[in-house]
């Protein structure tokens, strides 16, 4: 028995819908993640422990030393967009500043930057950042309320910049989420993004604390979440601004499997072959590094092979070949052949190794 990972479609975007968020579910989006500093310890953050307090840069998987990688990464899925996250972005503002800059001056104008942070931030530092390039600024409101963050809102739309706010659904915050519906009237605001409330390895402990369960057994959202956020976007239809609700589910098994799937297809080779779980496979055959060079050729010679459909991996001491010739030569080979499958990310994480003979 087969099982494949479930797959969202890519749901038609609401009207009045934040471009940063049309772009992310379509799986156009680079997750810039540009520092794991952050003060404020909320209870929910999923952040994982390689990445709490961490000062390194994250392009999506990948781990990044300096800016070049970070764009080499974004062209790698041919990102048409980037969301800038942490920790909080806010903590290393010059950094941020720098990132938008560096991906506009790379990737064109056209790429949309979108930046999330929870800090009511000095509003003169509303100009740096539209004079950087960045199009949409998301507020994450600590206290739930947008009091303290109303000077700088105003700042960053005077600016040009789209302004939004984007909270978790927490099942317990009910009155104030309702009150706060009302309050963001008085807000220069384009839209509200509620995300499903997630128990992960990184909260858990603290979710317990407070009586939060699972919604089901195969999801990774609170119970209640969904059905108030439904109940709030209702509320919010008679808003100025868009109220969007983002389900755990969905943020899995659309943004993600639709952002790996767009970076496996620009970066697939010729041998390689793109599962329906959007992983990759080849065949492989074990070779050290003394005997690879006449393996290869003794391969392609026997195989009438071109140099795209075959390659020596140093790293992982293996000749890289099609899963279908892989096959045969499992038929005839004395040495192992195998199909070994990765992830679509820089990493290449192997997922499985299946022996063919």
């Amino acid at each position: 028995m087969v099982l494949h990972l479930p797959m969202a479609e890519v749901l038609p975007a609401e009207e009045g819908e934040a471009e940063g968020c049309i772009q992310c579910q379509e799986g156009k989006k680079m997750v810039l993640f540009v520092t794991g500093k952050c003060h404020w310890g909320c209870d929910y953050c999923p952040l994982s422990e390689n990445r709490r307090e961490s000062p390194d840069m994250f392009a999506n998987e990948r781990r990044c030393k300096d800016w070049s990688e970070v764009i080499e990464e974004a062209r790698a899925m041919n990102a048409t967009g980037t969301g800038i996250t942490g920790g909080d972005p806010l903590l290393d503002a010059e950094k941020s500043i720098e990132a938008v800059s560096q991906l506009k001056q790379h990737l064109g104008e056209h790429h949309h930057i979108h930046l999330y942070t929870s800090i009511p931030f000095d509003t003169t530092l509303a100009k740096r950042f539209a004079d950087a390039g960045l199009d949409e600024i998301r507020f994450h409101l600590l206290d739930g309320r947008s009091t303290k963050y109303l000077q700088v809102m105003n700042a960053c739309h005077e600016h040009g910049i789209v302004v939004g706010v984007e909270l978790p659904c927490e099942p317990d915050k009910e009155e104030s989420l309702f009150r706060l519906i009302d309050e963001l009237e008085e807000t220069p605001i384009s839209f509200l993004n509620l995300n499903e409330l997630e128990i992960t390895v990184g909260n858990q402990d603290n979710m317990d604390v407070r009586g939060f369960n699972l919604s089901s057994s195969m999801s990774a959202a609170a119970e209640g979440s969904a059905e108030l956020a439904i109940r709030l976007k209702e509320a919010g239809k008679s808003k100025s601004y868009h109220v969007k609700f983002c389900t755990a589910q969905y943020k899995d098994a659309g943004q993600l499997r639709n952002r790996f799937k767009r970076r496996a297809e620009m970066t697939l080779r010729p041998y390689e072959s793109l599962t329906e779980d959007d992983t990759i496979i080849f065949g492989a055959i074990p070779a050290s590094l003394e005997d690879a060079h006449d393996d290869v050729e003794e391969i392609k010679q026997m195989c009438g092979l071109t140099d795209g459909w075959i390659r020596y991996d140093a790293s992982e001491q293996r000749i890289e070949i099609p899963v279908a010739l892989a096959e045969e030569l499992a038929e005839i080979f004395t040495v192992p052949v195998q199909v070994i499958e990765v992830h679509p990310t820089h990493e290449r994480l192997e997922v499985s190794v299946i022996h063919l003979n």
